[in-house]
């Protein structure tokens, strides 16, 4: 597809995204209010999330998603959920695996109309960078959510890494996992940072897009760890991974 072409399409796409997003956000609001008393881990909630997100990707031709492994991820036990994040792109693509979760997020983004509305409702976690005691009470919230079979997905490079490797890691996911005795369960992106660019709001073309959901890690395996050797750990099981599938493009 030509540029001209591709600026007409992304100027639709982002136009379909903006109308649909109200229409959505209200139907959020009524579920919620429907939902909230009985379904306190707001499951329901979550999955239309799921619902809205993965529109922009069934009505996206230029977007191949292909998803493996999706059964690593368990239903009625919690665990700590870490992917790799190339782009913005790869918040849509996670709801496309209609799994329960709560994300973890920079406190930014819950001020965005309608997005952070969203997330507040559904109860996300909001952490600030940089601040050691946003740590700690995103620390205290999360434990409440996996004590409640509420699964937590952390990005734990902490920003967007859209080159050819994975960014370097931080330690709270690891922490988490531990302090909490929870399995991990490591998922590996690749092709998103390709389809929708860091900056700018112009689509690249056609793009395909893996999500390898790798087998879940029991807490029995990394239990005498340390936070920063089961980062390693974690990194280097998920790097391996991703060079294939990097390779493979």
């Amino acid at each position: 597809m030509k540029k001209a072409g591709l600026i007409i399409y992304s100027v639709l796409l982002w136009t379909f995204f903006l109308v649909t997003s109200v229409v959505m956000i209200i139907i959020d609001l009524v579920i919620w209010l429907l939902t909230r008393w009985f379904d306190k881990r707001l499951v329901i909630l979550h999955l239309f999330s799921c619902f809205w997100g993965s529109l922009y990707i069934w009505f996206n031709p230029l977007w191949r998603v292909r998803i493996k492994g999706r059964r690593n991820i368990p239903w009625r036990r919690s665990c700590v959920i870490v992917s790799n994040h190339q782009s913005m792109l790869d918040i849509l693509v996670l709801y496309h695996l209609f799994v329960p979760y709560k994300w973890v997020s920079k406190k930014e983004n819950f001020s965005i109309p309608i997005i952070g509305w969203n997330m507040r409702l559904n109860d996300y976690l909001e952490i600030e960078r940089g601040q050691k005691y946003s740590l700690e009470r995103l620390m205290k919230k999360a434990r409440k959510m996996l004590e409640t079979r509420s699964s937590v997905l952390i990005f734990p490079e902490g920003t967007r890494y859209p080159g050819g490797h994975l960014g370097p890691f931080k330690e709270g996911a690891f922490r988490m996992a531990i302090d909490n005795k929870v399995d991990i369960v490591p998922i590996v992106l690749d092709g998103t940072a390709k389809a929708l660019p860091k900056k700018g709001a112009i689509l690249k073309g056609f793009a395909r897009i893996d999500v390898r959901i790798l087998e879940p890690i029991p807490f029995s395996r990394f239990a005498e760890m340390s936070p920063r050797d089961l980062q390693i750990k974690v990194r280097d099981l998920m790097g391996g991974t991703f060079a294939s599938l990097h390779s493979d493009r």
